[in-house]
């Protein structure tokens, strides 16, 4: 029977992200891998990250991304559109995600990964979940919420209300959180579930994990930062 996962805030963490992958999950082709976004900077390999998505994609996999804040904002950067949530607050990190794709401008990142980015949604509605990256403005009405670009992008504080979801439970990313906070959560099975364990932070104990959910037997599984060192690595 097919598996269903959720994961999210990769940040150029590609062996890590392998190693859940291959390793910690097994995943197999017919299985449901669910990405809640932000795949690229911070970490050391943005494009290895976009390339192993793309191609788990074009092989048959069954893997669904949703679009995060740092997707949004390269694409602007890529694009030369004013963006006042500027990604790139550190020169390192730029000049480190830049090198991932081989370039020293992001308007010279080739095509097909603008494209790809550009082509993914901000939410996904599943029977028993909801996903974003960030959250929702739970004061709006439901169908003005799911319209909200900025809050599903950004949100970092919102009090969950279920019934603006039909029930369901809220998956999202954004803000990373101890492993052990995302622990309680599951174990609790709380209506909304932050899945962000701040894998890139390579240097800080409490963060530096990823975070993968089975939305079916909610296991948790929890895979330690695997990169080398680099040099955006502490929260």
């Amino acid at each position: 029977m097919p598996r269903r996962f959720a994961a999210t805030d990769l940040h150029g963490c590609l062996r890590t992200f392998r190693y859940l992958v291959e390793q910690e999950l097994r995943l197999r082709p017919a299985d449901h891998l669910y990405l809640l976004g932000d795949y690229v900077n911070k970490g050391p390999d943005s494009r290895g990250v976009l390339d192993y998505l793309m191609q788990l994609q074009d092989f048959g996999y069954q893997v669904y991304c949703l679009r995060g804040n740092h997707e949004h904002e390269l694409l602007a950067t890529i694009h030369g559109t004013p963006n006042a949530n500027d990604m790139w607050k550190l020169a390192a990190e730029r000049a480190m995600t830049l090198a991932s794709f081989g370039v020293t401008r992001a308007a010279a990142i080739p095509a097909q990964y603008a494209q790809w980015m550009a082509s993914l949604p901000l939410t996904l509605e599943l029977p028993d979940f909801v996903l974003v990256h960030a959250g929702f403005d739970f004061a709006l009405p439901p169908a003005e919420m799911q319209q909200d670009t900025h809050s599903m992008l950004y949100s970092r504080d919102f009090v969950f209300d279920p019934s603006r979801l039909g029930g369901r439970r809220l998956l999202h990313g954004h803000v990373p959180t101890p492993a052990a906070e995302i622990k309680e959560k599951v174990a609790a099975r709380a209506g909304a579930i932050g899945l962000d364990a701040g894998c890139a932070f390579l240097q800080n104990p409490e963060l530096r994990h990823l975070a993968a959910l089975n939305l079916d037997s909610w296991e948790l599984h929890l895979v330690e930062n695997r990169e080398d060192p680099y040099p955006i690595a502490r929260r």
